[in-house]
């Protein structure tokens, strides 16, 4: 009898692990492809390979081919490569993914964009806005204040008088060190662009993380620091709406009433058609709100940095984001989501900049 009982133990252990295998085997997928001169047809040996906002990354080999492994979900594919323009393609298993051809183009500026940056290049542009440009881009929050832009001589900087705003672009990738969370960034920046008038800031570009190695001390206050970024982030909030747990995980959302704009009413179901629609054979959800929202998370108070820079109360309890929605948003299971360019954040996640980001493929244990 014991040993009649050891063997179906053993068979029903088998079965379990052959079926974790194959879920497991099935939650992953391949991208592969060549990426080639457009004009010549040259393979373009160790061109840098990777999925935006992520640690997952590779190279192409000599004959500038590449194969990445990556979960299911989201992804912007980005190629770049010296002396080239960038290139990114939005995939996901649904789509094409195999034996793709990258053909990239040359980067030739024209004599009038040079002419344009010569004469509003700032000389002495880090002296002047370097710091400015440190607070707005990596931030200005407790985590900030443990990251380092190794290569700040990459910077340039451009005043448009006419139009009162600031432009800051790089020669090369920028390279962040995050001490608080443990990553090393590089970070392609397209621009970095602050209005004067409406002081509005916005920077666009491609962000590849790569993980540090240190200490059993050091890696558990990166896990935690990690945890403590993710609570609350927008990717915990795009998490929680692809898995219906929005109310479970402490975020609560209110719309713009449509006669008052001072006031906001709490939406008590998000999941209504109003809302979001479920795509279910490409494994996505739609959301969609006309007016402003609010998202408040309940379960953490926001930093005392944050309520002092915006003179706001120290006693508000919850951290309160608002979202300006340009158009219907397609959210996968990992926390992609596009078009990336129809979400305008504003409140406490706006505060929220590189330092305090963790990789779309984080996932708390």
């Amino acid at each position: 009898m014991t040993i009649l009982y050891s063997v179906k133990h053993l068979l029903f252990l088998f079965l379990l692990l052959l079926s974790s295998c194959l879920i497991y085997s099935q939650s992953i997928f391949t991208v592969t492809g060549k990426i080639v001169d457009s004009t010549t047809g040259e393979a373009l040996a160790s061109a840098s390979v990777f999925c935006q906002n992520t640690t997952q990354g590779t190279a192409s080999n000599k004959e500038g081919s590449f194969n990445l492994s990556l979960k299911e979900g989201g992804y912007d594919l980005i190629i770049t490569y010296t002396g080239y323009k960038s290139q990114l393609f939005r995939i996901s298993p649904e789509l094409k993914t195999h034996d793709l051809l990258i053909l990239m183009t040359k980067e030739e500026k024209s004599i009038e964009e040079v002419v344009i940056r010569s004469s509003n290049e700032v000389k002495d542009g880090w002296e002047k806005y370097g710091q400015f440009f440190l607070e707005n881009f990596i931030g200005s929050t407790p985590f900030a204040s443990q990251c380092i832009l190794q290569n700040p001589e990459v910077v340039k900087f451009y005043y448009f008088r006419k139009s009162d705003k600031l432009k800051v672009l790089a020669e090369e990738p920028l390279i962040i060190f995050n001490y608080a969370l443990g990553y090393n960034l590089r970070y392609n920046l397209d621009s970095f662009l602050f209005r004067y008038k409406t002081e509005i800031c916005s920077y666009s570009g491609f962000c590849f993380y790569e993980e540090m190695t240190g200490s059993e001390d050091s890696a558990g206050t990166w896990k935690n620091n990690r945890e403590k970024a993710y609570r609350g982030s927008r990717l915990q909030f795009i998490h929680s709406y692809f898995d219906s747990t929005l109310i479970e995980n402490g975020f609560v959302l209110a719309e713009l009433n449509e006669t008052d704009d001072t006031k906001f009413n709490t939406i008590t179901d998000p999941y209504d058609t109003t809302y979001y629609n479920s795509i279910d054979s490409v494994d996505e959800k739609e959301i969609y709100f006309p007016r402003r929202i609010s998202i408040t998370y309940t379960k953490r108070n926001p930093e005392n940095e944050y309520l002092k820079k915006y003179k706001l109360p120290l006693n508000i309890g919850v951290q309160i984001s608002y979202v300006d929605m340009q158009d219907i948003i397609n959210i996968k299971q990992n926390g992609y989501y596009y078009n990336q360019k129809d979400w305008i954040n504003y409140g406490y996640w706006s505060w929220k900049n590189i330092a305090d980001q963790v990789p779309n493929d984080y996932m708390p244990e």
